[in-house]
């Protein structure tokens, strides 16, 4: 039952919410390129692995040895107003 009621508030919420997720989805692809979300699978729930979903707040900036910058310098400003309105969360939904 709590299954359900999950996927029922969870699918409702991703309608109220599907313009600003066309608007995010947009922005980010014009301001960082393809692909527009970052995808991780992490343990969940007694350690069953799930993917998580958000949208992309870094650009793949690596130095001239073909090594990852650090994240200070990956972090777009875009990225940060995603992260600290937490909007870049709202793919989560999903799962």
């Amino acid at each position: 039952m709590k299954r359900l009621f999950d996927f029922i508030v969870s699918f409702c919420i991703l309608l109220v919410f599907s313009p600003v997720l066309l608007i995010i989805t947009v922005l980010v692809y014009l301001k960082l390129g393809s692909p527009v979300f970052f995808t991780q699978v992490r343990p969940g729930f007694k350690g069953k692995l799930f993917t998580i979903y958000k949208f992309r707040t870094m650009k793949d900036a690596v130095d001239n040895k073909g090594n990852t910058l650090p994240d200070s310098e990956r972090l777009t400003t875009f990225g940060k107003i995603l992260r600290s309105t937490s909007l870049d969360e709202l793919p989560a939904l999903w799962n």
